[in-house]
C-alpha cells in the first residue's frame, strides 16, 4: 500500500478551482491546415511548481487523455508521448512517471480534402488527466484550436516545433545496439553506443520492470548495463523489453530513446562444445556446397576436375589438400577476426563483411573476372582457377588453394540448414572453442572435392575430353556472372545511387583491362608485355578507384523531394532553393551533379547559406513534373532553377553546368539564363 497522501486521487471530481494547478491548451505546430493532409498538434499543458500529470504508464494513478470532438470527415490520431520524467513524494520515494513544468503532448489531425482554402477550421477536444502535489485530484478541460485552411504549407511554428523535436523519444539507429536478458540478478538492459550517456534511467512502458526500484547502472568501454527488477506480472511479459531510456546527452539535453527488444533467458548454463554441435558445424558445411552463394565457384573446381581426369592419385590428393588447407585457414581467420571485434564490443554475426560496400564491390569484381576467364576472355586468371593446359604443380596447387579462400568468403552470406545453431554456438563461446567449430564448418565445405581428389578414380566416369570441356567452362562462367549480378544489388542497398553507377562504369574499366590482358599479352615479347602490363594495371586501377563507394559522411549534402508546396514553404523561410529536374537516364543530368556538387567551393557555400537542395527525379513519368516543365516550356532534363530571397522570379541554369557559373547565380552576381535573358515566373494554370 502506498502512503495515505495518495489517497485523494479517488476523487470523482476537481475541488474548486483545482483546474488553476495545471492548465490545458490546444497548440499547432503547424500555423495552417491543408485539404486532405494531416498537421501536428499538441496538448500542452502547463504544471504550477510542485505538480505533476503522468505518463503513459503512470506506475500510480492514470495517464493523460485526449478525446477529439471533430467533424464528419476528420480523423484524430492517438497523444505520442515525450520523454517522462520521475516523481517522488515527500519523503522522496518514487511514486509515479509523469511530468512537470510545461510539457507538450502531441497528436495528429487529418483533414478532409474537400476543405476549401481561405477559410478558418475549429478544431476541438476534451483533456482530462490527475495532477498531483501533496494530493491528487482529476482535472478536465475543453480545448480547441482554430487553424486557417491553405492550399500550400504556411510558416511552421518553431516554438512547437523546436519543444517537439527536444522532447519527442527517438528510434534506435544502427550506432545504437539495444539487448535485454533475464538471469537471476534481474533484467539487464544492454546499451552500446558511440554517444556520451549520463544519468541513464529506463521507464518501462508495461509491467515486465518495476518503475519504483533502484536501477543498477555499470558503465564500461562504452557499453551501459542497467540491472532492472522484475515486476509483478513479468511472467506474462517476458516476451519484450518495451519502454523508454532516458539520458542527459554530452550537451547537457534530457532525451529519451525508444527501447522495444526481446527479453533472453540467461538462466541457463552458456553454450559448451558438444559433439552433435560439431556434427552439426560439419553437416552445414557439407550442404554449403548446395548453396546459390557457393555453387557458382565451385563451378571453377568442376572445370579443374575434367582437366584432372586421368591424373596421378598423388597430385589429384595434393590439389585436394590445397584446397582444404586454403577453406580451414580462411575460416580460421574468419574465426580470429570475430574474436577480435567481439573483445572490441562489437556484436557482428555470419557474414558480417558482407555489411562492408567497398568489399562487396571488390567481391563483384573478382567474381566478374573469374567470370570473363572462364568464357576464354583472357588467361591470366589460369593459376587462380586451376585450368588450362599449363596447370602444373606450383600454379595448380596454389590455384586449389585460392579457390578454397574465395569458396570459404563467397559461403559467408548463406547459412545452410544444421548451420544456423553451430554459428550460433561458435559465435558466444570462447575463441578456442569457437575456432574449431568453424573449423569442422571448414571440412564440411571442403570435404566433397577432398573426397574426389583422394579417389580420382571417380573421374573416370567423365567423358573424355574434347570440344565439349571449351563449351562447358564457358557454361560456368554465367553463374559467376549472376553472382556478380547479385553482388551489385547487395552493393545498392548499401550506397548511393551514384556510387552504384561508379560501380558499373569501374566494373567495365576492370573488364576491359583483363580483356586488353588477354588480347595483347604475347610470351617472349618484351616490349608488348610491357606495353599490355601498364594498360591493364592502369585500367584496373582506375576502375577499382572509380567504383570504390564514398564514405557516406554527416557533411554530405542532404536532397529533399521536389514539390509546389515545398518550394513556397522555403521561399516564406526566405531560404535559397536550388531545384535541380533529373532522371537516372539523363547522362548529362548526372555529370552536371557530379561536377557541381563535388567541389568544395559549392558544398561550403551551401551549408554556409542554408542552402535548400530539391530533387524533383523524372526517372519515372510523374505528371506533376511533367507540368512543372511545361510551365517553362521545357519537355526535356536537365533543367535547373534557383530562387533567391531577394529576387521575386528563379533564375534558369543552362544546360551544362560548371561550379563556377552555379556559384555566381546563388551569390546573385549574374543571371544563368541562355544571353543573360531574365526569365519571369510563369502564372500557375487555373484549372
Amino acid at each position: 500500500m502506498r502512503a495515505c497522501w495518495l489517497l485523494p486521487m479517488l476523487a470523482l471530481s476537481a475541488p474548486q478551482g483545482a483546474l488553476a494547478q495545471v492548465q490545458a491548451s490546444l497548440v499547432s505546430a503547424d500555423s495552417s491546415i491543408q485539404p486532405g493532409r494531416s498537421a501536428t498538434l499538441a496538448l500542452r499543458l502547463s504544471h504550477e511548481p510542485h505538480w505533476h500529470s503522468f505518463w503513459r504508464n503512470p506506475g500510480i494513478g492514470y495517464a493523460t487523455q485526449l478525446a477529439w470532438h471533430l467533424p464528419p470527415g476528420w480523423k484524430g490520431g492517438e497523444l505520442q508521448w515525450p520523454t517522462p520524467g520521475l516523481i517522488r513524494d515527500p519523503q522522496g520515494n518514487i511514486t509515479g512517471q509523469g511530468y512537470q513544468d510545461v510539457v507538450y503532448l502531441p497528436a495528429t489531425v487529418t483533414a478532409p480534402r474537400n476543405l476549401i482554402p481561405g477559410q478558418d477550421a475549429t478544431i476541438e477536444a476534451t483533456a482530462t488527466w490527475l495532477m498531483c502535489n501533496k494530493e491528487c485530484v482529476p482535472g478536465t478541460a475543453d480545448v480547441a484550436l482554430t487553424l486557417p485552411v491553405s492550399a500550400t504549407a504556411a510558416k511552421p511554428n518553431q516554438v512547437v516545433r523546436t519543444e517537439l523535436a527536444r522532447t519527442l523519444v527517438a528510434d534506435a539507429t544502427p550506432d545504437w545496439t539495444l539487448a535485454a536478458k533475464r538471469d537471476a540478478d534481474g533484467i539487464t538492459l544492454t546499451v552500446k553506443s558511440m554517444s556520451s550517456l549520463t544519468e541513464p534511467r529506463f521507464f518501462p512502458q508495461d509491467g515486465a520492470v518495476q518503475y519504483d526500484q533502484p536501477q543498477r547502472i555499470g558503465q564500461q568501454a562504452g557499453v551501459l548495463t542497467l540491472t532492472l527488477a522484475p515486476g509483478e506480472d513479468a511472467h506474462a511479459k517476458a516476451g519484450r523489453l518495451t519502454g523508454v531510456l532516458a539520458y542527459t546527452d554530452a550537451g547537457g539535453t534530457y532525451r529519451g530513446l525508444a527501447v522495444d527488444v526481446p527479453i533472453v533467458s540467461g538462466r541457463s548454463v552458456e553454450p559448451m562444445l558438444t559433439l552433435p554441435l560439431l556434427i552439426l558445424a560439419f553437416s552445414g558445411g557439407l550442404i554449403l556446397n548446395l548453396m546459390p552463394c557457393v555453387f557458382p565457384v565451385l563451378a571453377i573446381k568442376v572445370v579443374g576436375f575434367t582437366n584432372q581426369a586421368g591424373s596421378s592419385r598423388r597430385r589429384a590428393l595434393l590439389h585436394g589438400v590445397s584446397y582444404a588447407v586454403g577453406v580451414l585457414l580462411s575460416f580460421w581467420m574468419l574465426a580470429a577476426v570475430l574474436a577480435g571485434l567481439r573483445a572490441g564490443g562489437r556484436q557482428l554475426g555470419w557474414g558480417f563483411q558482407l555489411q562492408s560496400a567497398p568489399f562487396v564491390f571488390l567481391l563483384a569484381a573478382l567474381m566478374m573476372i573469374f567470370g570473363l576467364s572462364l568464357s576464354g576472355v583472357f588467361e591470366f586468371g589460369s593459376f587462380l582457377t586451376g585450368t588450362g593446359s599449363n596447370l602444373q604443380h606450383r600454379k595448380g596447387y596454389g590455384g586449389s588453394f585460392l579457390t578454397g579462400v574465395l569458396a570459404t568468403v563467397v559461403a559467408t552470406p548463406c547459412s545452410a540448414p544444421f548451420l544456423a545453431p553451430a554459428l550460433g554456438s561458435a559465435l558466444t563461446l570462447p575463441a578456442l572453442q569457437s575456432a574449431i567449430i568453424f573449423s569442422f564448418v571448414a571440412f564440411g565445405l571442403s570435404a566433397p572435392y577432398l573426397l574426389l581428389c583422394a579417389f580420382p578414380q571417380a573421374l573416370n566416369v567423365l567423358p573424355k575430353s574434347g570440344r565439349w570441356m571449351e563449351t562447358f567452362r564457358q557454361i560456368m562462367a554465367f553463374p559467376l556472372y549472376a553472382t556478380t549480378a547479385y553482388l551489385l544489388w547487395v552493393f545498392a542497398g548499401e550506397t548511393r545511387d551514384s556510387d552504384l553507377l561508379d560501380a558499373l562504369l569501374g566494373l567495365t574499366l576492370i573488364a576491359m583491362g583483363v580483356w586488353v590482358c588477354g588480347r595483347f599479352w604475347v610470351p617472349g615479347r618484351r616490349a608488348t608485355l610491357v606495353l599490355t602490363s601498364v594498360a591493364t594495371i592502369a585500367l584496373i586501377s582506375c576502375g577499382l578507384t572509380l567504383g570504390w563507394p564514398r564514405v557516406t559522411t554527416a557533411d554530405d549534402l542532404q536532397w529533399e523531394a521536389w514539390s509546389p508546396e515545398r518550394v513556397a514553404q522555403l521561399r516564406d523561410g526566405q531560404r535559397p532553393i536550388y531545384v535541380d529536374f533529373t532522371a537516372r537516364w539523363c547522362a548529362t543530368c548526372q555529370a552536371n551533379k557530379k561536377l557541381v556538387f563535388s567541389s568544395k567551393e559549392v558544398t561550403k557555400y551551401v551549408r554556409a547559406h542554408q542552402v535548400a537542395l530539391l530533387e524533383a527525379d523524372w526517372t519515372n513519368s510523374d505528371p506533376r513534373i511533367t507540368a512543372e516543365l511545361a510551365r517553362w516550356n521545357r519537355a526535356a532534363v536537365p533543367f535547373d532553377l534557383v530562387y533567391l530571397p531577394s529576387a521575386p522570379h528563379p533564375q534558369i541554369l543552362p544546360e551544362i553546368l560548371t561550379p563556377n557559373s552555379v556559384l555566381r547565380v546563388l551569390k546573385g552576381d549574374g543571371a544563368a539564363a541562355p544571353h543573360n535573358e531574365r526569365i519571369r515566373e510563369p502564372a500557375a494554370k487555373m484549372g
